[in-house]
C-alpha cells in the first residue's frame, strides 16, 4: 500500500485510459493561445525540446541533448491559427503524435547558423504578421546576430512565461499519458529492485530499467537515472557550497555492498509526458530501528502534507504542514524543494519551497488539474536518511494518487 492509499483526503479524478491525441491536442492549443492572448503575445518561436512537444506533439528522441544539437524541431504557433508550425529535421521516424496540416509541416531549419536563420527569417515573415509581438523561449548567437530581421516589430519576449502558464493546468489525457508512464516505469523499477543485490553496479540497475521500460512501451529516458550510495553522515558525503547532503550524484560502476542506502530518482516518457520516480532502498537487507523511525517520520510528513492538498490551497499550505510535522525544521534539501509540477518536464512549474520565496508560495493557489511531485527528505546521521517521492492530481476535495508503488523494504 501506498501513502497516497491512506491519506485522508484522497479524491477520485476521471483520467482515461487510453489518451485520446487528438483531443489532447485541441485542448493544449486552447490553453496555449490563451496564455498568449492574456500576456499581448501574437506568435511564439519555440526551440526547446519539451516546449516543442507540448505545442505540436512532436516527440524527439533527443530530448533535451537537443539543446546542443544543430539539428532539432522547431514551432512557430500564430494567435489565430488552431494549428502550430512545425520545423522537422526529418519528416519520417521523429513524430508520432505531431498530425498537422501539410502546409504546417516544414524542413529543417539551422538557427546555429547564420545562413539557417536568414532562411527562417524569411519564412517567419510569411507566417507572423507584420507588427506583431513575438515570443521565443530560446535564442541561439546566430538568432541573436540576426534579431532585428528576425523580429522586425521589437525585440521578442519570454515565451517560457506564456509556456509555463499553459502548462500549469493539465487536460485529462495529459494526465492519462503521465500514469501511462509512471505504470511503465513502477513495472520496470519492482524489476529492478528484485534483481538488487550486493555486487550489483549501479550502471547494471540503469541498464536493465532503460531496456525494460523501453520494451513496455517508453517514448524516451528522461534523465540518466540515479541510484546514489548515501553516505552515513554528511561529514563522509561530498563537499558541497550550502554544506548538506549532495543529490543527485552521476552513476558509475561502483558496485553495491551490503547495507548500502541507496536514494533512486529515475523518469521516462512515454507519449511526451514524464514518469517521476523516487524510493529508498536498502541493499540485501532489512531498515535497523533507526532507518524505520526514519521513515515513520518521513510517512507523517507525507502524510500531513496531503491533508491539505487541494484545490484553493496554497504553495505555503504545504511547506508549513511538511515543517510542522519534521518538527519545525524544512524536510527538504537547500539545493531542492518539497515539490515541484511535472508534465512534458520532469520538473516544471510550480516549484514549492524554494528559493522565489515564502511570498511566491503564499500566492501560488493550486487549481484542480495541476500535477505535483512532492519528495520531502528525512535526514539523520548514521542512518543513510530517507527519501521518497509521491506524484498526485489536484481536485476540488483533495487529490488523486499517480503514484502506485510499495516502500520496501521498510513496509506500508
Amino acid at each position: 500500500m501506498t501513502v497516497s492509499g491512506t491519506a485522508a483526503r484522497s479524491a477520485a479524478f476521471e483520467i482515461p485510459d487510453v489518451p485520446d491525441r487528438a483531443r489532447m491536442r485541441r485542448e493544449t492549443g486552447a490553453r496555449l493561445r490563451a496564455a498568449m492572448a492574456a500576456r499581448g503575445v501574437d506568435a511564439l518561436v519555440l526551440l526547446n525540446n519539451t516546449n516543442v512537444a507540448y505545442a505540436t506533439g512532436a516527440n524527439w528522441p533527443l530530448g533535451d541533448a537537443g539543446l546542443s544539437h544543430v539539428e532539432r524541431p522547431v514551432a512557430v504557433v500564430v494567435a489565430g491559427d488552431p494549428w502550430p508550425h512545425l520545423f522537422l529535421p526529418f519528416r519520417e521516424g521523429t513524430s508520432d503524435e505531431a498530425e498537422l496540416p501539410a502546409d504546417h509541416l516544414h524542413g529543417p531549419v539551422y538557427l546555429e547558423f547564420d545562413e539557417g536563420v536568414d532562411t527562417f527569417a524569411r519564412v517567419l515573415a510569411e507566417l507572423v504578421p507584420a507588427g506583431s509581438t513575438v515570443a521565443v523561449d530560446e535564442c541561439t548567437g546566430a538568432m541573436r546576430r540576426a534579431q532585428t530581421a528576425l523580429f522586425p516589430g521589437g525585440a521578442p519576449t519570454d515565451a517560457a512565461l506564456v509556456v509555463g502558464a499553459a502548462k500549469l493546468i493539465k487536460t485529462p489525457d495529459e494526465i492519462s499519458c503521465m500514469r501511462i508512464a509512471n505504470r511503465i516505469t513502477e513495472k520496470a523499477i519492482a524489476e529492478v529492485q528484485a534483481d538488487l543485490a550486493p555486487g550489483r553496479r549501479q550502471i547494471d540497475l540503469s541498464a536493465r530499467f532503460v531496456r525494460r521500460a523501453f520494451e513496455l512501451g517508453a517514448t524516451a529516458n528522461m534523465l540518466d537515472a540515479i541510484w546514489q550510495v548515501m553516505p552515513q553522515s554528511k561529514a563522509e558525503g561530498v563537499w558541497t557550497t550550502h554544506g548538506d547532503l549532495a543529490l543527485p550524484l552521476l552513476t558509475t560502476e561502483r558496485a553495491l555492498a551490503a547495507g548500502d542506502v541507496l536514494w533512486t530518482d529515475v523518469s521516462i516518457t512515454y507519449g511526451g509526458y514524464c514518469s517521476d520516480f523516487g524510493r529508498t532502498w536498502i541493499v540485501g537487507d532489512a531498515p535497523n530501528a533507526r532507518q524505520q523511525r526514519q521513515f515513520e517520520r518521513w510517512h507523517e510528513i507525507i502524510t500531513a502534507v496531503l491533508e491539505v492538498t487541494r484545490a484553493g490551497a496554497s504553495a505555503a499550505d504545504l511547506t508549513r504542514a511538511a515543517i510542522a510535522a519534521n518538527g519545525g525544521v524544512k524536510p527538504w534539501l537547500p539545493h531542492f524543494y518539497l515539490g515541484h509540477g511535472i508534465g512534458v518536464s520532469a520538473a516544471e512549474m510550480p516549484m514549492i519551497g524554494t528559493d522565489l520565496g515564502a511570498e511566491y508560495d503564499e500566492n501560488f493557489v493550486f487549481e484542480p488539474g495541476m500535477v505535483l511531485v512532492l519528495e520531502p527528505v528525512v535526514w539523520e546521521d548514521g542512518t543513510g536518511g530517507y527519501r521518497s517521492e509521491e506524484i498526485v492530481v489536484i481536485t476540488d476535495q483533495g487529490f488523486s494518487p499517480l503514484t502506485d508503488y510499495p516502500y520496501d523494504p521498510y513496509g506500508y
